[in-house]
C-alpha cells in the first residue's frame, strides 16, 4: 500500500475503502431483503441495492478520471456492520422484531456511508475536483435519502409493531 503523502492520496485511499465497503454492502443486501417480513422494508432494501450498483459504477468512474487503478481496499467498518447485520438474522426474532433490528442494522451502515462520502466529497471540494464532487453528491444524496426512509418506516410504523410483538 503506497503512503499518503498528499490530499490526492487521502482522497483515493478513501474511495479505495468506500467502494470495497459498497461492494460488500451490495452482497449482503439481497439476504438482509430477504429476510424482512414487511413489504416496504422489502422495496426499500431492493431499491437502495440498484442505488448502490450505481454508487459504485460512480466510483469506478471517479477512478478513471482520477486515472488510478480502480480496486478496494478492504473496509473493515463495513466487513463489521454487515457481521452484525448477519447476527440479527440468527437471533430468531419475532417477525416485527426482525424488521425493526433489520432497519437498525441497514442505518448503521447508512451512517458510515454519509460519514465517508460526506468526507471524500469535502476532499474533492477543496481540491477543486468539481465533477467528482458532483458524482460524490450525487451519491450522499441517495444515501441520505434511504436513511430517511429507513428511519420514516421505523418511526411511524415499524418500531411499534416490534413494541407490541415484545
Amino acid at each position: 500500500m503506497a503512503k499518503t503523502r498528499t490530499m490526492q492520496d487521502l482522497l483515493i485511499g478513501s474511495l479505495r475503502d468506500i467502494y470495497d465497503g459498497e461492494r460488500r454492502s451490495l452482497k449482503a443486501m439481497p439476504k438482509l431483503a430477504r429476510a424482512a417480513t414487511d413489504e416496504r422494508i422489502k422495496q426499500a432494501f431492493e431499491q437502495h441495492q440498484e442505488e448502490t450498483q450505481e454508487q459504485i459504477e460512480r466510483l469506478v468512474q471517479i477512478f478513471e478520471t482520477l486515472d488510478v487503478r480502480v480496486h478496494g481496499s478492504r473496509c473493515q467498518a463495513v466487513e463489521g456492520l454487515i457481521e452484525e447485520a448477519k447476527e440479527v438474522l440468527e437471533m430468531d426474532l419475532p417477525p416485527e422484531l426482525l424488521d425493526a433490528a433489520l432497519i437498525a442494522a441497514q442505518q448503521k451502515i447508512e451512517h458510515y456511508e454519509i460519514a465517508c462520502y460526506g468526507t471524500v466529497h469535502a476532499f474533492a471540494e477543496a481540491m477543486g475536483e468539481t465533477e467528482i464532487a458532483k458524482l460524490l453528491e450525487q451519491t450522499l444524496d441517495e444515501e441520505r435519502s434511504t436513511d430517511e426512509k429507513l428511519n420514516r418506516l421505523a418511526v411511524e410504523d415499524i418500531n411499534q409493531k416490534a413494541l407490541k410483538a415484545a
